[in-house]
């Protein structure tokens, strides 16, 4: 059918939320407190270990609190585990999170 225009519809709905500013970046992680989220698949586990180990290397004076002290971000209750987490960091003077999902 030539000569004939037809209407394209997106088949997306449109964004609900815009663009934020990302947090400024810290200097580095001496003094800090990194708190770790997982969603306990593939491994996180014996990533963490690997990961803190490396980053005690680099920067001595980093302090780690365990994914297992703010519960599974990906289970029955990760609405609640989620909505925990600003006053959990609050809480326990989180600086920083490695957030750590399986695939």
């Amino acid at each position: 059918m030539a000569g004939k225009d037809y209407e394209a519809l997106w088949p997306r709905s449109p964004r609900q939320v815009g663009v934020k500013p990302l947090a400024r970046r810290l200097e580095n992680l001496n003094g800090k407190t990194v708190a770790q989220l997982w969603d306990y698949v593939f491994r996180g586990d014996a990533v963490f270990a690997l990961l803190e180990e490396g980053l005690k290397k680099r920067f001595p004076g980093v302090k780690f609190i365990s994914f297992k002290e703010f519960g599974n971000t990906h289970g029955g209750d990760e609405r609640e585990v989620l909505a925990s987490l600003p006053r959990r960091f609050k809480e326990l003077g989180v600086d920083a999170v490695v957030s750590g999902m399986g695939c």
